[in-house]
């Protein structure tokens, strides 16, 4: 199952692009002999300043066909590493050919967006800027390939 990180914005050169690379990198190689990857980056940007409804159209055309769609969300479902992993094992084994995530803009994602998606995910109460969201994304998705594998990464 191919994995996307659909996301509203440019991420520059600098650490957090750095560990995004390398834990999906990690998630990549971790993942291969379980039906996992690759995993890769989509970044949209609105450069007319259309607002959130703009940047939905853009994450839409960025997500595939027929993905199961997950949003990261404040408002969205708190769960562990081990049930996250095994959420995304369950798409897969339902024969799922692609996952995607999306990451909206500073305003969060458009209510219509919202409503299309399959998931909503929350990293906890607290706002995370999207540079952050989208490094603990990457580490928790090769966390999670890495429970799937029964690697020692994960202690409990």
């Amino acid at each position: 199952m191919r994995v996307h990180l659909c996301v509203v914005g440019r991420l520059r050169a600098g650490p957090e692009r750095a560990l995004i690379d390398d834990y999906l990198s990690r998630f990549d190689k971790t993942g291969r002999a379980l039906g996992l990857g690759p995993a890769r980056v989509v970044e949209v940007e609105d450069k007319r300043g259309g607002g959130m409804a703009a940047e939905a159209a853009l994450l839409r055309r960025a997500v595939p066909d027929g993905s199961y769609l997950c949003i990261l969300d404040e408002r969205g479902r708190v769960m562990d590493s081990p049930t996250f992993a095994d959420e995304i094992a369950a798409r897969r084994d339902q024969g799922r050919g692609d996952m995607a995530f999306v990451i909206g803009g500073a305003d969060g994602i458009d209510p219509a967006l919202r409503a299309e998606a399959d998931m909503a995910l929350s990293f906890g109460a607290m706002v995370w800027p999207h540079m952050l969201a989208r490094v603990m994304l990457a580490e928790q998705l090769y966390r999670a390939a890495s429970i799937l594998a029964g690697s020692p990464y994960h202690r409990v």
